[in-house]
């Protein structure tokens, strides 16, 4: 009787065993690219000029990055290298006024700004000159409730992240509807569906790239809104962990120039990067306050050069980083 307890024992182990290293090979795939090199962070508690009270997006151009300073209700522009150059906005529901400036993207020569509070995308010129307003609060086309990302088409058309509206939504430039993705208000976890999406992204063909933030996932849709792949541990389900290409809250999403796609992996500590088609190529950061650790990184950019700009959240700093050689 021992002998056939132990048998089954052994079977079972086997079994498990050979599960385990199923799931390994299928969803945790080894890294192909040798990753990146921590550069340097600035930053800081508080509301001087160079500090941060939760930075909460970034975006780059050739010269300049620019970083949602949360509850400051401001944006702070800084050069390449971190030296603090102007900052613009003020807390209100004014123009030019921000209630919790989200995630940022950047179109010519407009920064366009996800205002969370105030449920609009708000357009400034680079400099900070208030330009227009786009939405307002509401559950209809063309309105929000917590709008949190936001990326603009070659075109002018806007595709916006409804954070609590649980959609994606698509306007023309002038803020008249296109469509949308998600039903609204309603949390999903099948494919075209959302629990809270946190951010977009698009590549210039038009294809679409959402920060599925509490899925665990991205999500991916044709030019023409057709649902093209998923991915983000088993099944891309809201099944979260720490592996590589698995996420725990994605809180930001970017395109590099050769359609690569950097996601901030906000409770992970980290950034990972994928292949278009959502292949894991590297991941870099982890948990803590040193030099090249995160404390919830939660908005990423690339600029040309594929240097990688990441808002370190907790730690109230912008990381900067460069791909290894």
């Amino acid at each position: 009787m021992g002998e056939i307890v132990l048998k089954a024992l052994g079977w079972i182990t086997a079994v498990l065993l050979g599960l385990v290293l199923i799931v390994w090979l299928v969803w945790i795939p080894s890294a192909r690219e040798p990753g990146y090199a921590f550069v340097a962070a600035w930053g800081g508690p508080g509301n001087a000029p160079g500090q941060f009270h939760d930075p909460t997006g970034v975006a780059v151009t050739d010269s300049e990055v620019f970083v949602s300073d949360a509850r400051n209700a401001r944006i702070q522009v800084f050069d390449l290298d971190g030296h603090f150059k102007r900052w613009f906005g003020t807390k209100g529901d004014g123009p030019g006024q921000l209630g919790r400036p989200m995630n940022l993207s950047i179109a010519g020569d407009e920064l366009y700004v996800a205002d969370y509070w105030n449920d609009r995308i708000q357009v400034f010129g680079l400099d900070g000159t208030p330009h227009r307003n786009i939405g307002k609060t509401g559950k209809g086309p063309g309105e929000f409730n917590a709008p949190s990302g936001v990326a603009v088409a070659g075109n002018g058309d806007l595709y916006i992240a409804d954070f609590y509206g649980q959609r994606i939504q698509q306007l023309h430039a002038d803020g008249s509807f296109v469509r949308q993705w998600g039903h609204t208000g309603k949390v999903g976890i099948l494919a075209g569906e959302f629990n809270y999406p946190i951010d977009v992204a698009l590549t210039d063909d038009r294809t679409l790239y959402v920060a599925d933030g509490y899925n665990d996932r991205v999500q991916v849709f044709s030019p023409d809104g057709k649902f093209l792949r998923k991915w983000g541990g088993p099944f891309a389900m809201n099944i979260f962990g720490p592996f590589n290409g698995w996420f725990a809250t994605v809180t930001g999403i970017t395109i590099d120039r050769s359609g690569n796609v950097f996601v901030a992996d906000f409770y992970n500590n980290r950034v990972q990067k994928f292949s278009p088609d959502g292949t894991f190529l590297s991941t870099f950061g982890s948990k803590g306050t040193g030099p090249g650790q995160f404390e919830k990184a939660i908005a990423v950019a690339v600029a040309r050069n594929g240097t990688v700009f990441v808002a370190d959240f907790a730690n109230n700093r912008i990381q900067k980083w460069k791909p290894k050689p």
